[in-house]
């Protein structure tokens, strides 16, 4: 089975403006023997998750059971997830996460009474958005391309963010990095390819 990993830290708020081309990541975790595409995923979805768990009221270390819990049920459920257009990933997730967290309450009701930890003012999943689709889109393309840094040299990856995300011209930042502006503007294009690459079916576009 999967080994589960929680990573907690807050992502940062970038937004690649993107078209998708491919379904890689979602194909790849769909393996079970694609260890490295479900490490990639569990870090991406964690802190999501997470921030949804406190946001309904649970305490830290029941939303951190709960994000352990989630996962081990997304690791059996996504090998028969078949990607749709006319369906997105999020609202499978959310329908499966919400599952999961109703489940999870109940269980815990009957704990607390008990003397459990769960507080009295937990919400209903229902009643808690799970994530706006601008928040859930710069999640998880600020997360990808915080992974994907590391597959590039230095200027290539320099050249498509501060062009994309910083908003410099193509002509300060060829000379800045000294490259001609063809080679600034194939250095972007090949970063946004493998970006689209990755978050295909993952993020919600029109």
């Amino acid at each position: 089975s999967f080994g589960l990993r929680f990573v907690s830290h807050p992502p940062a708020h970038i937004f690649f403006p993107m078209n998708t081309t491919s379904i890689s990541l979602l194909d790849r975790v769909r393996v079970s023997t694609d260890q490295e595409a479900w490490n990639r995923f569990v870090d991406l979805y964690t802190p999501m998750i997470y921030r949804w768990a406190l946001r309904i009221g649970l305490p830290k270390s029941d939303a951190s059971d709960l994000v352990q819990e989630i996962f081990v049920t997304l690791s059996q459920k996504l090998p028969s997830f078949r990607y749709d257009e006319t369906k997105n990933f999020r609202s499978w997730l959310k329908t499966v996460t919400s599952n999961r967290t109703k489940d999870f309450l109940r269980r815990h009701a009957h704990q607390a009474v008990d003397g459990g930890s769960l507080g009295s003012k937990v919400l209903s999943p229902d009643n808690v958005e799970f994530l706006s689709d601008q928040e859930y889109n710069q999640h998880l393309t600020a997360r990808i391309a915080q992974f994907m840094k590391t597959e590039f040299e230095e200027s290539t990856w320099q050249a498509c963010w501060r062009t994309v995300v910083q908003g410099e011209s193509v002509q300060e930042v060829s000379q800045s990095l000294g490259m001609t502006p063809n080679a600034v503007y194939v250095a972007r294009s090949r970063v946004l390819r493998r970006l689209r690459a990755e978050l295909h079916g993952l993020l919600d576009l029109d």
